[in-house]
């Protein structure tokens, strides 16, 4: 470790001669030793750059060392303190840890008690450094607009801030409906062109032959109906970031000079002899598979290395666990306010059917359920009776009142009866005495049922769970019995009668 990577170590000290000492038994540390002798300069140490460790003497010519100890705390400051006391002074000691102090050192001690005492603060300082690093990494719930707190959308946030303050183009590939322009504008807005203009154009949705003058603009003249010169996307998101979603549906022609485009930053519009240039970020996204489009010839390859430099997938909503209930409660409250409605939550029952459904729309088509839901109904509470069909056959639920039954399995579904009570034994009618009728036992029945949800849900477990109202450790759990069970049975030996 050099010099400039050390962590930096205050002593605060009035004695000169125990300041020595001190400096002599940590001389072979890997730290760099600082001392000041009263509270002002250790203050003003502090409001300077703060060390990582701060090893102070209690009583001090100018005040006591327990005021460092509050500073420290009321500022926030991520140092790490360790105090000294007399001999015997064990209630300051106390009221040393409980303002905050690692560890407390009382006088006199060996040079191995302070060197082991130091290690540990700064291991301990390294440690909690990680685990605020990890919280802000992975336990944020929304970066921006885009909201998640699930392991996919930890690794969609990481991309997003490490590609942000880049320039290279960024190539974001998802179903639809997963957020791909929210992701567009989340690395738009933590990036350096933040206050510059963000410009959107859906590809899929321009007719082919009016591609080239969206993005390139045109002059008076230059077709039938241009009856006014146009400014196109590209110069309109100078110094800014422009986003082509869908942009595999760009007609090959355009494709030849789009490339040109994202080579040198030049253009001309439509119908004119003038070339034009600007500094443009450029983010796209698709619903394809953007190589299987190359692969098919509907995609120029050179186009497609140049723009897939930066690959980032947003993963869809039914990969990403209970982002579903936190997207539901945030479109609950956003519609509720905004259509003057009482809506605060939702029932149990509705939130396992959420977690049950297999969301082929994904965030766009829950946005809407939840949107629906607020429009049609009012209360506090969100009531299984509320939900629409699709998702009332997705748990033991009635549909919405007034609502057509729907005839064909959602998608995702299994073509297993889409009712959770056909997971429950149809109650029978008590056996005369001496019928001699077959009983299925407990485990059988726990048996059948969860493997009767697992197959309705196409083998996802988090689903099924939630079908079943048990946690999905209890699937695992029971899986793996199981597999033991029949691993036992085919190598025991048949027993001899």
């Amino acid at each position: 470790m050099t010099g400039r990577n050390q962590p930096r170590v205050l002593l605060v000290e009035d004695s000169p001669d125990l300041a020595w000492m001190y400096a002599r038994y940590l001389a072979g540390e890997p730290i760099i030793l600082e001392h000041v002798s009263t509270l002002a300069a250790a203050r003003a140490c502090l409001a300077a750059k703060p060390p990582a460790v701060m090893i102070v003497d209690l009583h001090l010519p100018d005040g006591d060392g327990l005021e460092l100890l509050s500073e420290v705390a009321a500022r926030g400051l991520a140092c790490t303190v360790i105090v000294i006391t007399a001999y015997g002074s064990i209630e300051r000691a106390v009221a040393a840890m409980r303002a905050g102090a690692y560890d407390f050192l009382a006088k006199p001690f060996p040079a191995e008690r302070l060197i082991i005492t130091l290690r540990n603060a700064l291991e301990h300082r390294r440690l909690s450094g990680l685990v605020t690093q990890y919280e802000q990494t992975f336990g944020r719930e929304r970066l921006h607009d885009l909201i998640g707190a699930s392991a996919p959308m930890q690794t969609v946030y990481r991309i997003i801030e490490n590609v942000a303050p880049s320039t290279a183009p960024v190539f974001i590939t998802g179903e639809s409906g997963t957020g791909k322009e929210l992701c567009a504008h989340a690395i738009h807005a933590c990036g350096p062109r933040r206050k510059a203009p963000f410009v959107a154009i859906n590809c899929a949705a321009v007719a082919r032959d009016l591609m080239e003058s969206e993005i390139f603009g045109h002059v008076r003249g230059a077709f039938t109906g241009a009856i006014a010169a146009r400014t196109g996307a590209a110069r309109l998101a100078d110094g800014g970031t422009l986003f082509l979603d869908e942009v595999c549906d760009t007609d090959l022609a355009v494709q030849k000079k789009l490339l040109r485009f994202v080579q040198s930053g030049r253009f001309r519009p439509v119908g004119s002899d003038r070339t034009e240039k600007v500094d443009v970020r450029l983010i796209c996204a698709t619903n394809r598979d953007p190589w299987a489009e190359v692969e098919a010839g509907r995609f120029r390859e050179d186009l497609y290395y140049r723009l897939y430099v930066v690959p980032l997938h947003m993963p869809p909503l039914r990969e990403r666990g209970d982002d579903i209930i936190r997207l539901a409660r945030a479109f609950l409250r956003e519609f509720a306010d905004e259509e003057n409605k009482a809506f605060r939550t939702f029932d149990s029952r509705v939130e396992a059917a959420f977690l049950a459904y297999p969301w082929p729309g994904n965030v766009r088509e829950l946005r809407n359920v939840v949107r629906t839901i607020v429009v049609l109904h009012d209360g506090t509470l969100v009531q299984p009776a509320m939900l629409p069909p699709a998702l009332a056959r997705y748990g033991d639920v009635p549909a919405a009142e007034g609502a057509a039954p729907s005839e064909t399995p959602a998608a995702g579904g299994s073509g297993i009866s889409d009712s959770i009570t056909t997971l429950r034994p149809t109650p029978a009618a008590a056996p005369e005495p001496g019928d001699d009728q077959p009983v299925q036992s407990l485990h059988e029945i726990e048996r059948a049922a969860i493997e009767a949800a697992l197959a309705r849900c196409g083998g996802n477990i988090t689903r099924a769970a939630a079908l079943l109202g048990i946690s999905p450790s209890t699937i695992y759990r029971k899986r793996q019995a199981w597999q033991k069970n029949k691993r036992r049975t085919k190598t025991e030996p048949p027993r001899s009668k």
